[in-house]
């Protein structure tokens, strides 16, 4: 076969592949979670193996074991973050009510009183009062509420959340269970396709991803579960409303890169402000909590967790992201990550192969 016929052979596979992705994006959560848990589990499965318990056996310790730790987590943080999700939901408007008078009112007397005559002599209207500032801002923060409740009514709406959680936790169990039982035969038969002459190339790119991948999921779950740990006490602890909700929720999020720590920043910036004003006591310790957390993630925790392992430019993961959200939903910003590392490893070989190609070097090709 031509390497033309190749190329469009795989391309072909990768646009199937895309296409299917996008069109079932909102049943494949418990499959992706399971593939993951089966990949991260199936290492401590081998080597309960080695130990003396057949496959069968090996699998059952794990999953009961994960299913324990679930459920008493479950059972002990469900009912605080229930409450407080409940309580954040229906504080929301009067927390950005509230907000939106504080900005309109600091910004008009700001305005008015240091800069306005200078601004008035460049033919720059400011408003009379916070009231009219107020109706100025009311477009833009009513729109970015009504934004956040559409988002948030499309997760509920039809039950697809119930749907969905009930899928997380009965589903993804079942699916790993299958998988990890599986886990050799499926590896041994996907290594069975690859032709033979080309075994040797795609063994060592496999190699090359699954280093990627498993250092990028064991690290960054513990920066995950480090984050969530720190936001939720800290903010908790300096008397934040919500604070253990949204440091949960951030922590749970940092999964997906700059997301968790973009939601803690916010959050906790609006909820102090409204919570503590006009004293900023509250605000500068929100700040501290969560600035000090993302200075031990950018440099402490994902240095030595994560360090180089996924090996991915900051723009083009920020790509990745809007990319497979746009595509496939919250799925496609949990894969992101993991197939931007794919990506990024084949594309550093093809580069490689592109140098030392006659194409690159010219030799062989006759002069231009």
């Amino acid at each position: 076969m031509r390497i033309e016929w190749q190329i469009a052979f795989w391309l072909a596979v990768l646009v199937l592949v895309g296409v299917f992705g996008y069109l079932f994006a909102n049943v494949l959560a418990p499959f992706v979670a399971s593939l993951a848990l089966g990949y991260v589990l199936d290492p401590v499965v081998t080597r309960l193996q080695r130990l003396g318990l057949n496959r069968l056996s090996a699998t059952l310790v794990i999953l009961a074991i994960f299913l324990i730790l679930n459920a008493v987590l479950i059972f002990t943080l469900g009912p605080i973050l229930g409450r407080q999700l409940v309580g954040f939901a229906e504080s929301l408007p009067d927390y950005a009510n509230k907000l939106q008078s504080l900005i309109a009112g600091e910004i008009a007397s700001l305005m008015q009183n240091s800069g306005g005559d200078w601004l008035k002599k460049y033919g720059v209207d400011l408003p009379a009062s916070a009231d009219e500032l107020q109706k100025a801002l009311g477009g833009f923060v009513g729109q970015g509420t009504q934004y956040l409740g559409n988002f948030l009514r499309s997760l509920w709406s039809g039950g697809q959340a119930l749907v969905g959680i009930i899928a997380l936790v009965v589903v993804t169990p079942v699916l790993t269970f299958y998988l990890l039982l599986s886990w050799p035969e499926m590896v041994s038969n996907l290594r069975s396709l690859i032709p033979p002459r080309y075994r040797a190339t795609a063994f060592t790119l496999a190699g090359d991803i699954d280093r990627a991948l498993a250092g990028f999921l064991r690290g960054q779950s513990l920066v995950c579960l480090f984050l969530g740990t720190w936001y939720g006490l800290g903010l908790t602890l300096i008397g934040l409303n919500f604070g253990f909700f949204i440091g949960i929720s951030a922590g749970f999020l940092s999964f997906i890169p700059y997301v968790g720590s973009t939601v803690a920043l916010v959050f906790s910036i609006v909820v102090a402000l409204v919570q503590g004003w006009p004293h900023l006591g509250l605000l500068g310790l929100a700040l501290l909590v969560v600035g000090t957390g993302q200075f031990l993630e950018g440099n402490v925790l994902s240095p030595k967790l994560v360090g180089e392992s996924v090996g991915l430019h900051p723009v083009w993961l920020i790509f990745a992201l809007f990319a497979f959200g746009s595509l496939m939903g919250f799925t496609g910003m949990i894969l992101a990550v993991p197939l931007a590392a794919a990506m990024g490893v084949l594309i550093r070989f093809a580069v490689k192969r592109y140098k030392q190609s006659a194409l690159f070097s010219g030799i062989g090709l006759g002069s231009a």
